[in-house]
């Protein structure tokens, strides 16, 4: 990886680091970078342009997509998908090794539980949200104060629209937009190739660039059961970005943390990052473990282990990022600039300077709860999160709407019970397996008197609790989970299933630190992070755009390679590239092509673009991002980053530090789909040709 150079660094901080450099940015589209735009590219979109892309563009299974013709056809990453491929699978027909295409719509696969959401709104609501707060009111009555009024916005806009309406908070409570949704629960396979070409070169060649991956799959959404009309899609490019060209991404970034304190980013780097890699590890750790039973096994959890894999690889980058001290050292100095600004204009620094030291004295609390915090809990169990969700859910649903935890609120309990009753298959064995290593990996961080471990196990051995948990649940079977719901909370409480006896014993202890964390942590965090955001609109205005929170966003870019050590990127490969690396590991697995692609290789023209990389600011989230020309034409499917960018988290990483997302090409997908697969309908209704 090329280094961040001395000079560079140095020359940061004689500037002021908090202004908005090159591409960087993950912007709402109430505040989409139209300075930037045209000054640096001579764009300037019309808000007609800007509402199309944004109803153009989709959340997919926490992560993004896009609309691509008037029939409801949606395109996303096949690693998006592949949850949903995986549950319609099974050992005689593998959809994820095999691949998928529905030659009419007749032939389209249901998926089980797959929810589409498209943002068709969005309202300021932070005076609202904020005057809601009485004054005189202590940090805990001020989030039941705002956690109330949040309830009534969200239930009147849900009763006024029909629509899926969530109030989000921006700038750590700085702002609060309502968001409403229109949600599709009806949504069909169409195609998905096979995972050993979407996911070409395996781990290996994960997080590096070049790369040769079709990364694709398409989606159909139903209405009344016939595909849905609309009017907001992006036409196909059949040509592709070119090197140098303007783009534009669309998508649903998850989380960063560029705006927390440098109090909060140190416990980061010195607890939360290193204890959520040992949750990580010890759950991948099980499950590969279990895979190497058999084949079958191996099918059940190849997908948690390889969503285990890249999360893991992610976070090392993220964490590297931080422990480097010079790196570091720009937040601490972003930090002492906003401190400086705002203490120029006293009358603000008075009510919002402590806010800092709020936070801070609130972190130095939160080590010596944080190991109890992440293993107490069932959830790397399905059989477990259900169990624990139905017992949460008892308790809950006997309070008024506005004192129960946020995710059983009255507008979001449609989904909690969709998601619930999935019809999804469980696989007891790996239920079993996975289960009993978390539990024993519990007893060995907690020890055996924690009062998680002594709730769950009593006096008896971890495995005999999950045996007999797995194996006497009738929860695998989503009518008895259907049959709990609608008895209500008295017949959950009663309930003596054993799964349910499991979460039931431990749930008060769950309760119990999720109660310390929002009166210690949360609470002090929402009120004090609110002072820090207006410190910053003080002195910054709105040129900073939010933190990532899995909300719609809009990046941008150039198509473009880069310098690495000696030698030169290019910002694109070819289906000739593909080849000449399988050919240079002789075939072999990662590096092997699926037998459609060695038997008609013949068919292609090796010269066309396959995958390339440009510089917007991405993360994790924003796979199946729509990469688009100014146009509004869809170029490419976002589907990664280099290493360069992993610690892009905490911090944007200069596009000439080499940075990249990394896209499969528009034109690729066509190449594929029209010599590969016999997909032409398919070509046709993306091209309309």
């Amino acid at each position: 990886m090329r280094k961040i150079s001395v000079f560079l660094l140095l020359f940061s901080f004689l500037i002021n680091v908090s202004v908005i450099r090159a591409d960087e940015g993950m912007w709402t589209y109430d505040n989409p970078p139209l300075k930037q735009w045209k000054e640096r590219y001579n764009f300037e979109p019309s808000q007609e342009w800007l509402d199309h892309i944004r109803l153009a563009s989709v959340k997919v299974e926490g992560a993004s997509g896009s609309f691509v013709s008037p029939d409801g056809l949606i395109i996303t990453n096949h690693h998006v998908a592949s949850g949903q491929l995986a549950k319609l699978s099974t050992k005689e027909n593998d959809l994820i090794k095999n691949g998928f295409y529905a030659r009419t719509q007749a032939e389209e696969l249901k998926t089980p539980d797959m929810e589409v959401n498209m943002l068709v709104s969005y309202e300021n609501v932070t005076e609202r949200v904020q005057n809601a707060v009485k004054p005189g009111a202590t940090d805990a009555e001020a989030s039941r104060q705002r956690r109330a009024e949040i309830s009534k916005i969200e239930k009147e806009s849900t009763e006024k629209t029909g629509l899926k309406s969530d109030v989000i908070s921006f700038y750590n409570g700085g702002e609060y937009w309502l968001y409403r949704n229109k949600k599709y629960t009806d949504v069909r396979v169409v195609f998905a190739p096979e995972e050993q070409i979407a996911f070409f070169g395996g781990d290996y060649d994960n997080f590096v660039y070049p790369r040769y991956c079709l990364d694709v799959t398409f989606l159909r959404v139903y209405e009344n059961g016939k595909p849905v009309k609309v009017d907001h899609y992006l036409k196909w490019s059949e040509s592709g970005p070119k090197d140098g060209e303007f783009v534009i991404a669309s998508g649903y970034p998850g989380s960063t943390a560029r705006l927390l304190t440098v109090a909060q980013l140190a416990y980061q780097r010195d607890v939360g990052n290193p204890l959520q890699k040992q949750v990580w590890t010890s759950r991948q750790k099980a499950l590969e473990e279990y895979a190497k039973r058999g084949a079958e096994q191996d099918r059940q959890s190849n997908g948690t282990i390889r969503s285990l894999t890249n999360a893991l690889k992610r976070l090392t980058g993220q964490q590297d990022g931080l422990m480097n001290p010079r790196m570091f050292a720009k937040k601490v100095q972003e930090e002492q600039e906003l401190k400086e600004g705002l203490a120029k204009k006293p009358d603000l620094a008075k009510e919002y300077a402590p806010a800092w030291k709020q936070i801070s004295d609130a972190y130095a609390k939160l080590p010596a709860m944080s190991k109890r915090m992440s293993f107490s809990t069932l959830t790397p169990s399905r059989l477990g999160s259900i169990a624990s969700s139905l017992v949460r859910y008892s308790d809950e649903i006997t309070k008024p709407g506005a004192e129960r935890y946020p995710e059983f609120a009255d507008t979001r309990l449609e989904a909690f019970k969709a998601n619930l009753l999935s019809p999804a298959p469980i696989y007891p064995e790996m239920e079993e397996a996975a289960l009993t290593a978390w539990l024993e990996e519990g007893v060995k961080m907690l020890g055996r008197n924690d009062p998680f471990i002594t709730a769950a196990l009593g006096e008896a051995d971890v495995s005999e609790v999950v045996k007999r948990a797995v194996n006497e649940t009738k929860l695998k079977d989503p009518a008895a989970r259907k049959a709990l719901l609608d008895g209500g909370a008295e017949t959950i409480k009663n309930s003596t299933d054993p799964m349910i006896s499991l979460a039931r014993r431990v749930e008060p202890v769950i309760r119990e630190l999720r109660k310390w964390n929002e009166e210690k942590i949360q609470n002090v965090e929402s009120r004090a992070g609110e002072k820090i955001a207006k410190a910053r609109f003080a002195v910054y205005g709105r040129t900073i755009p939010p933190d990532a929170n899995s909300n719609l966003r809009l990046t941008y870019g150039n198509v473009k390679g880069y310098e690495e050590d000696t030698t030169l990127v290019p910002y694109k490969t070819t289906f000739f590239g593909l080849y000449d690396r399988a050919e240079s590991f002789n075939d072999e697995f990662p590096f092997n092509v699926p037998p459609r692609y060695r038997e008609m290789r013949d068919k292609l023209d090796l010269s066309t673009p396959f995958n390339f990389a440009y510089s917007a600011d991405t993360i994790g989230g924003m796979s199946g991002s729509p990469v688009i020309n100014r146009n509004g034409e869809f170029t490419g499917i976002n589907f990664d980053s280099n290493n360069q960018k992993l610690s892009n988290r905490y911090w944007y990483i200069e596009e000439e530090e080499g940075s990249r997302a990394v896209a499969v090409h528009s034109a690729g997908i066509l190449e594929a789909l029209r010599k590969l697969y016999g997909a032409g309908t398919l070509a046709k209704e993306l091209t309309g040709k």
